[in-house]
């Protein structure tokens, strides 16, 4: 009877280890199956590529399309620009070096039109220009000047042109009478009274030009006195 039942278990124990859900769970728990172990290594190393792969792709598509948008505003950069020139220079905007060649192009065309006779017939030939109103100016400054022109006055900054350019004149002849009278074997104490006095004044016409050039409109500046340049001709 034991041996019977013994030999039954032992039946029944081969059959279970041949069977398919064994093999299938001795498959799975294979080394190479593992969590660690070589299948699942390429898995994962192959799904980290393809995403590297993928970043790649996307970077370089973003700034192929960054390039294609730059490339197109610099055309219409140019485009615009080029537009700006006169017709004899577009297409041409990498030759012009400066605003000379382009003001060479105005004056060719002003010569072209004279050639043509266009300023033969023009309105107010022979009549004297309208001088009464500044089209430059600013119009509220423009009518201040002519507010003050109708009423025999002038902007300070005239007058104080004026003013200076008298006082330049007399403080010149001044000088030179001194130094005339220097040569001329006068006392040396004299000249050096003398020098004293005009270096005073000097500085009195030069406080003025300075004031005049804060208040003179932008490019009538004048400048200021200096003793050693005036006196150089003289020594000469």
């Amino acid at each position: 009877m034991a041996t019977r039942l013994a030999r039954q278990l032992q039946s029944s124990f081969s059959a279970f280890s041949s069977s398919p859900i064994t093999k299938l769970t001795s498959d799975i728990s294979h080394p190479s199956m593992s969590h660690g172990g070589p299948g699942l290594r390429c898995a994962s190393s192959s799904s980290s590529s393809s995403s590297s792969t993928t970043a790649t792709g996307s970077n370089s598509s973003s700034s192929k399309r960054e390039k294609k948008i730059t490339d197109r505003l610099s055309a219409v950069i140019d485009a615009v620009n080029d537009r700006k020139l006169p017709p004899e220079l577009r297409g041409q905007r990498n030759n012009v070096r400066s605003e000379t060649d382009i003001i060479n192009v105005v004056e060719q065309r002003i010569w072209h039109s004279m050639e043509e006779g266009q300023f033969e017939n023009l309105a107010g030939k022979g009549k004297p220009l309208n001088l009464n109103t500044n089209p430059h100016a600013d119009p509220a400054e423009d009518t201040l000047y002519r507010i003050l022109s109708k009423n025999g006055c002038a902007p300070e900054w005239v007058e104080l042109n004026k003013e200076i350019r008298t006082e330049v004149s007399e403080w010149r002849v001044a000088l030179k009478k001194a130094w005339t009278s220097k040569c001329n074997g006068n006392d040396e104490e004299k000249w050096i009274e003398c020098c004293e006095s005009l270096k005073k004044q000097l500085r009195d016409i030069n406080d003025k030009v300075f004031r005049y050039n804060l208040i003179v409109p932008f490019g009538r500046q004048m400048f200021g006195l200096k003793w050693e340049k005036e006196v150089a001709p003289l020594e000469e």
